[in-house]
């Protein structure tokens, strides 16, 4: 069985290219352990749960399915920028695991990515037998959102893979002290794609638009019913200097929800990279409760 992710493509509901890694397809049993689905943040790539997939997959072969979103990786952009919104999202995701003819699965999912979960798990619970969620909670934190909203759709010219490596280490490296520089150099990888001319951004600039009306005063949806209302276990993730996801709503999460653990990630931030071995064996442990379950 091979353990190396492959492209898949999937038509979007109204038609648009989508883009999906899967490993673990050629084995893909009904007596296979339950499917791990990964769901990636706002700007981020399906490139972003490589090591964690294969790492998992290494310890238990089973179809591990990491997607991309429109306008990231290698889905298409779209012409209506608009349509990067969480109810779009959505609807590509269902769409994606028909197409992968997927019923229940394990779900991994970062920032946005987790409110995704979250929102499946609520809507649909018999799709998620247990999710994680990366640095991603109820309630958000301004300051959080605020630094996504000013860096987002930007990128200096960069021409290799280790200007890459300064650049993210020192634009992010204050609140990631504890990533080793070979866990840089993976980031920049996953990060960037490689053009003739310069490194470029994993996703369309326009992805941008959707912070125009971003307004720190304006108060943000109140999750917390909804959190409280899953039935499945939760394994909630928190970075330990994340500006957005605070100790209080972390503390809180597993207060509330009976079925919540919880793993802090030393040194790092918003979100945490999910490369360190410490995160891998606590991300594997809550599967295998999960597959016993």
């Amino acid at each position: 069985m091979s353990g190396t992710m492959q492209s898949r493509f999937f038509a979007a509901p109204d038609g648009l290219n989508l883009h999906a890694l899967v490993l673990g397809e050629d084995a893909a049993t009904a007596q296979q352990p339950t499917p791990i689905v990964c769901l990636p943040g706002l700007t981020r790539p399906a490139r972003d749960f490589v090591v964690l997939a294969q790492y998992l997959y290494a310890r238990t072969p089973r179809r591990i399915v990491s997607l991309d979103y429109r306008g990231r990786g290698g889905s298409d952009w779209d012409p209506e920028w608009r349509n990067y919104s969480l109810p779009v999202e959505y609807v590509d995701i269902l769409a994606m695991l028909d197409q992968l003819k997927l019923g229940s699965a394990i779900f991994i999912g970062t920032s946005r990515g987790g409110l995704h979960a979250m929102t499946l798990a609520s809507l649909s619970p018999e799709r998620v037998k247990a999710l994680a969620l990366n640095d991603i909670g109820p309630e958000l934190g301004l300051q959080g959102l605020a630094k996504i909203s000013a860096y987002i759709g930007r990128l200096p010219v960069l021409r290799t893979v280790e200007q890459a490596v300064e650049h993210f280490k020192g634009s992010l490296g204050g609140s990631f002290p504890a990533v080793p520089d070979e866990d840089w150099r993976i980031y920049a990888d996953i990060s960037l794609n490689d053009t003739p001319e310069r490194l470029r951004l994993s996703y369309d600039p326009q992805l941008a638009r959707t912070m125009d009306n971003f307004d720190p005063a304006k108060p943000l949806p109140d999750l917390w019913e909804l959190f409280q209302g899953l039935t499945a276990p939760v394994l909630a993730l928190r970075g330990e200097n994340s500006d957005l996801l605070s100790p209080e709503v972390f503390a809180r999460m597993a207060a509330v929800h009976p079925r919540c653990q919880t793993h802090v990630v030393p040194g790092q931030g918003h979100a945490p990279l999910l490369l360190d071995k410490p995160t891998l064996e606590r991300i594997a442990a809550f599967i295998d409760e999960a597959d016993r379950g």
